[in-house]
């Protein structure tokens, strides 16, 4: 029998804590991933060149997989397959454990990887591994979970995404600064046909400039030229109405994403309170999670030393 899988993921976004979703032994993996981080995990700052690693937006499955089964086997060996291959190409697609029949096994995987198209190689590299240690964090044990970095992207599914459009809105954000300046208007909508049009046209990645105002806009490695014109005149269209006269702002789609801001950066000042929250529930666990391991350590040389 076949066994059907929700398709839905959840986005982090809410007030909700992901502490209870944590098994017991990620506390010490956690612990050094807080350290090796060096407290650069906070989201949202666009002063450039970027920094890679900063956390944007993660989705997880309501579906949970079993530990030992052969979904996890193949999962890790997919992630083993995305940090590999990111060492070698910016975008790769991966099917694991799947066959030609109609009955999809239990163990089948799907996923893809892309890192933004003006990062290096040895970075898109260092962002994968990012990226891959903390989709263990964010979503523990899910069927499917997507996981969006300043510089990467990864998601992984049960069943089969590859190549099918997607342009729902996962995330987005509005400056709280605003323009009522008929040339702000003007030179936007030049910067963000000609992402429109460049990327489409091109490998899937554009960045554009008039005067002060700058933008880019990518598309997932596994669209055809014409879904990701479609995908991103979608996008264009929500940031315009999404933001109305923002001074900045991003939209991120199930496959594309398109980004502008005004006066030559992105003022870090534009998150807003809701806005922030996936990034700063994130933080707080790995706080959380570091203090509780370092109490463990203390308690334990402390039982020592009155052992002793």
């Amino acid at each position: 029998m076949m066994i059907m899988r929700s398709k839905n993921l959840q986005f982090h976004s809410s007030n909700k804590t992901l502490l209870n979703q944590l098994p017991l032994k990620l506390y010490s993996s956690l612990f050094l991933l807080f350290f090796s981080s060096s407290l650069n995990f906070f989201p949202f700052s666009y002063a450039f060149p970027i920094r890679s690693h900063v956390f944007i937006y993660a989705g997880c499955s309501n579906e949970k997989y079993q530990t030992n089964s052969q979904f996890e086997s193949n999962f890790n060996s997919l992630l083993s397959s995305m940090v590999s291959s990111s060492s070698q190409m910016t975008y790769n697609s991966f099917a694991i454990g799947n066959d030609s029949s109609n009955i999809q096994p239990e163990g089948a995987i799907f996923g893809l990887y892309q890192c933004r198209g003006d990062l290096a190689t040895a970075d898109c590299s260092k962002c994968i591994q990012n990226a891959v240690n903390q989709v263990h964090l964010v979503c523990p044990y899910s069927y499917g979970a997507s996981l969006q970095l300043e510089g990467c992207y990864v998601r992984y599914e049960h069943f089969d995404f590859l190549g099918k459009l997607d342009t729902s809105v996962k995330f987005k954000k509005c400056s709280s600064s605003s323009s009522n300046d008929v040339e702000f208007f003007r030179r936007r909508d030049d910067v963000l046909a000609d992402m429109q049009a460049g990327a489409g046209a091109g490998n899937g990645f554009r960045v554009s400039s008039s005067g002060l105002v700058q933008g880019f806009a990518q598309c997932l490695g596994d669209l055809s030229s014409q879904d990701c014109s479609s995908c991103l005149a979608d996008g264009v269209g929500k940031l315009k109405s999404l933001c109305g006269s923002a001074a900045a702002a991003d939209v991120f789609l199930g496959q594309c994403y398109a980004r502008y801001w005004a006066s030559g950066f992105y003022p870090n000042s534009s998150v807003s309170p809701s806005d922030d929250q996936a990034g700063k529930t994130v933080a707080i666990i790995i706080g959380v999670v570091a203090a509780l391991a370092i109490l463990v350590v203390l308690l334990s040389v402390c039982r020592r030393a009155m052992g002793k």
